[in-house]
């Protein structure tokens, strides 16, 4: 059995790796350095420069540790450099794990010339054709952006940009205050920036639950981030002042002007130049249209990932590759359970600080009457001891069995403790099953218990 891969991000490359581990002789097309968006431009050199904005403003706050730090300063450059030497680390991995003999990395730019076949712009130059008995889309995603006057002027950036500055701006409006826009404007904030948020929406992440929202913003305002949700962005332009990015609010005429203008809009399906009208494959401005297999319209070729829409996460994308897998392997059936992964569960985190983390419904998207059950930080023993009790855990539960839908977080380590209850739900557990759950004390997952308890 042979198949293609097209695109060495997370979904791509960790469904080669699997594929491979079973026997099969796998294609991996990759237009761009293996690992992606997430490990070259988006989750991990992030997160690395998140770590040094949380390292620099613990020692900021040492003094009040009983720890004298004597003078910090930030060195922007050491930051950056740091987080390259993450990322190269990781993509060697990655490039190691790749020289499976069962894989063969082509370099290049894919298109679909039919069912089977798929076409290979290389990057050293030629072309080749590739035939496999099965064809995986992961292509990814590629930055969204407003389409309104000033979008192109120099100084106005995406989150990749932001990844690559020399030195760090005074001052940044961010355009969109989903998770990109909101892990960006944290960041900035902690190193240093005057920073300043402009949201479409009535709420700042606009697909979480809308407690947790409004509490993140104003924690977030509490730092010192501004933040104007209902803000329709009309224009952006120069002045010697820096760019001014004009909105309206409320029927009101607005401006912000920053050294930045921080474009994060959210992202969209990179169709490129796949070919898919010549191939017979559905696709809609969202993404390409598959099935609960990752299937497209024509047998044999799926698509994963943000190629697909839906949640645009890593581990999505990794998810659903198993998906495409191991329906492949167990003879494409038309219907029926291929294996046990819940692909309607899927954690998210938001990397602010302090962070934000969601699983399962929100309250408003529950179309049963739930029990909704809070605890806050400010109770938990390890916050109080950390020193960070901001933030709060809602749990969404059927009224009529208890079964756990929900589960939202903000506070320290949310994106690690939202783990448990994402296990909880896939296994459709009851707030009693989760009241039984002995959890070590004093940790900070035992806000989950405390909620459960109510």
């Amino acid at each position: 059995m042979k198949i293609t891969i097209i695109g060495a991000g997370p979904g791509g490359y960790e469904t080669a790796l699997e594929a491979a581990a079973k026997g099969i002789e796998v294609t991996l097309v990759s237009s761009g350095p293996v690992g992606g968006t997430c490990l070259n431009e988006g989750c991990i050199p992030t997160k690395a420069l998140l770590r040094s904005a949380e390292v620099y403003e613990t020692v900021k706050e040492a003094a009040s540790f009983g720890v004298e730090a004597g003078e910090c300063r930030l060195d922007f450059a050491a930051a950056m450099a740091r987080k390259d030497a993450v990322v190269d680390q990781l993509r060697s991995g990655v490039e190691f794990l790749l020289k499976h003999k069962l894989i063969t990395l082509l370099r290049g730019k894919a298109s679909l010339c039919g069912k089977n076949n798929v076409r290979v712009a290389l990057d050293e130059g030629g072309e080749v054709n590739v035939e496999a008995d099965y064809v995986i889309i992961a292509t990814g995603s590629v930055a969204a952006s407003l389409p309104i006057p000033g979008a192109d002027l120099p100084g106005v950036i995406s989150s990749k940009e932001v990844l690559s500055l020399e030195a760090l701006p005074k001052s940044v409006c961010v355009i969109g205050a989903g998770v990109i826009g909101l892990e960006m404007a944290s960041m900035l904030n902690s190193f240093g920036c005057e920073v300043s948020v402009l949201e479409y929406c009535p709420d700042i992440l606009p697909r979480f639950d809308t407690d947790l929202a409004k509490r993140l913003k104003q924690s977030l305002g509490k730092r010192g981030i501004s933040i104007e949700t209902s803000a329709q962005v009309k224009y952006i332009e120069a002045t010697p002042e820096g760019l001014v990015t004009s909105y309206v609010r409320k029927e009101k005429e607005c401006s912000v002007t920053a050294e930045k203008v921080l474009m994060a809009v959210g992202r969209r399906p990179a169709l490129g130049s796949l070919n898919f009208e010549e191939a017979g494959i559905a696709v809609t401005p969202k993404g390409v249209i598959v099935d609960a297999y990752m299937q497209t319209s024509v047998p044999g070729v799926y698509a994963i990932g943000d190629i697909a829409g839906g949640y645009m996460l890593a581990h999505t994308a990794t998810a659903q590759g198993r998906r495409a897998l191991n329906h492949i392997l167990t003879g494409c059936p038309k219907d029926g359970p291929v294996d046990s992964i819940r692909l309607d569960v899927v954690p998210a985190a938001v990397f602010t600080r302090p962070e934000a983390a969601t699983v399962g419904l929100t309250e408003d998207e529950c179309k049963i009457p739930v029990k909704v059950c809070k605890s806050f930080f400010r109770a938990n023993g390890k916050a109080v001891a950390m020193g960070e009790t901001d933030g709060f855990c809602k749990i969404v539960a059927s009224e009529e069995d208890g079964r756990i839908l929900g589960c939202h977080l903000f506070g320290p380590h949310s994106s690690d403790i939202i783990q448990e209850v994402a296990a909880l739900i896939t296994r459709d557990a009851t707030l009693k099953d989760l009241k039984g759950i002995i959890h070590a004390h004093p940790t900070l997952s035992e806000v989950i218990l405390s909620a459960a308890r109510g």
